[in-house]
């Protein structure tokens, strides 16, 4: 094992052990396991340590660089045309191999999976296109966002209430482990081409547009097959009697890393495919790049198997059992706090996460350190998780909460920073990935269908849009802090300067 990947594997053990904690001490006192559902449990708590740390050496080896490479290629071509059509063909190509967008179609049964996965592809692709324009015309991302975000609005009123809370599922869901690291560096490589002052600024931004092209096309989806009602098909939880049946789960061709490997597989093909042809076409990288990059690929893959195989069949059952357990005891309100512990810590565990934070690190030259993001991330969706919880106890439309939520958001980017803009709105889609899909989002099914059986998909679906909300107000908060911050060192450091100048004068 080399150096790198002991220190990643290290480092994801730091991020997943206070998630496991807490499991474990429910399981203990207010909610109970059995010992099949424990051993299920422990298994999938092992293999995501392993898949984390593997998944995100493999994202610095590979992702990362050929997306730099790529957008830096773009960039110099200078031809308007050609920046636009690689954009949308790479974002239909990285939300196609989206393991988490697949986990989500199929939850909704009134929709064709493909149908679905495809509308969600195309939105990425049209999104991805017109933020990688906004990098070129220098258009300010905030007008954009806001354009886009009233439109997504407006377009929900022709829409089935039943399906507002999937259509903005569906934008958190989407920028995930395999999109996010792509999309990231697409940006830096255009950012670092540019001389001006805000390059920096506008390598940011990319996730967040990205973000908003899955809602609309969803939303217009529904729209054009008049959508209705929409079923959430409640599976009767895996039965574990002894240690060879969790092997046997955890092999099985419907759920386990039998399936895993074939989806990967595919989701993989198309990315490796456009980065031949990119290296055949510019002879961008030299031999050695080369057989690190196919490493990287390898260690994606094998990272990726391991976390989507622990996270589902590991975590989801017991996210929807805990959340059934919770929800019979004292009338549900445990879901709040216990949700809200959950959040703090979940968001640490997101793959994605770990590759902004470093990518945020490194563009603000440590002014903007991984450890500030962290902090603000987990208070954002700790608070997103909260108000989740509660709107299952309570039946509040989810509108009430984004609406006013988008709002607020919106307003702060006239008082942000921009770079913390592109920053927040980022990582509203980097927070929402594939631990709160399978862990956050099955305990909130868990928690409904014990609650309201018949309002699975307008309560408990939503959460993902929720955290997706969350670090929008409190990244761009934080930003604004540091504005503050900044601005008081300057004028302290003036104050003295003056004050040194009048010294030597006297």
């Amino acid at each position: 094992m080399t150096k790198a990947l002991k220190d990643k594997i290290i480092e994801s053990l730091t991020s997943i052990l206070p998630i496991a904690l807490i499991i474990v001490v429910l399981s203990v006192t207010l909610t109970p396991l059995d010992t099949g559902m424990w051993a299920l449990f422990t298994v999938g708590v092992i293999m995501l340590i392993l898949g984390m740390g593997c998944f995100t050496q493999g994202a610095d080896m590979s992702m990362l660089v050929i997306g730099e490479k790529i957008g830096q290629a773009m960039t110099r071509s200078r031809k308007v045309w050609l920046i636009a059509l690689l954009s949308f063909v790479i974002g239909i190509i990285v939300t196609l191999a989206e393991p988490d967008l697949t986990i989500l179609a199929e939850q909704v049964a009134s929709v064709n999976n493909y149908l679905f996965i495809i509308t969600v592809a195309v939105g990425v692709g049209i999104f991805l296109m017109i933020a990688m324009l906004r990098i070129v015309f220098r258009i300010r991302l905030s007008i954009l966002l806001i354009i886009f975000y009233v439109a997504a609005f407006i377009v929900s009123i022709f829409v089935s209430p039943e399906f507002w809370a999937v259509s903005f599922d569906a934008g958190g869901v989407t920028t995930g482990p395999m999109t996010v690291p792509f999309i990231l560096s697409l940006g830096i490589g255009v950012a670092s081409i540019r001389s001006d002052k805000k390059g920096q600024d506008d390598s940011f931004g990319l996730v967040a547009l990205s973000s908003v092209g899955p809602v609309i096309a969803v939303l217009v989806l529904g729209v054009i097959f008049q959508i209705g009602h929409v079923d959430y098909p409640i599976e009767a939880l895996p039965e574990v009697t002894d240690t060879q049946s969790v092997l046997l789960i955890y092999l099985s061709p419907d759920r386990g890393l039998v399936k895993y490997i074939q989806e990967i597989a595919i989701a993989i093909a198309p990315i490796i495919v456009f980065f031949l042809l990119f290296q055949l076409i510019s002879r961008s990288f030299h031999k050695r790049q080369f057989v690190r990059i196919f490493i990287g690929f390898a260690y994606t893959f094998v990272g990726l198997l391991l976390f989507l195989t622990g996270a589902n069949v590991g975590f989801m059952p017991v996210g929807r059992l805990i959340g059934e357990l919770l929800a019979q005891k004292w009338g549900g309100w445990l879901l709040i706090p216990v949700g809200m512990l959950i959040g703090y810590f979940v968001v640490a565990a997101e793959p994605a996460v770990h590759v902004l934070n470093k990518q945020v690190e490194k563009m603000s030259a440590g002014a903007i350190s991984s450890k500030a993001m962290k902090h603000g991330l987990c208070i954002g969706v700790c608070l997103a998780i909260g108000l989740a919880m509660t709107r299952i106890l309570t039946g509040v439309n989810i509108m009430w909460f984004l609406i006013p939520g988008y709002v607020v958001a919106l307003v702060l980017t006239f008082f942000t920073p921009p770079i913390f803009t592109g920053i927040a709105f980022d990582s509203g889609g980097v927070a929402s990935g594939a631990m709160v899909s399978s862990f956050v989002l099955p305990m909130a099914i868990g928690a409904c269908s014990v609650i309201n059986a018949d309002a699975i998909m307008t309560q408990a679906f939503g959460c993902v849009a929720f955290v997706a909300l969350a670090p929008l107000v409190s990244i761009q908060i934080l930003g604004i802090v540091y504005q503050h911050k900044t601005r008081k060192i300057k004028r302290n450091f003036f104050s003295v300067e003056e004050r040194i100048i009048e010294y030597e004068v006297d």
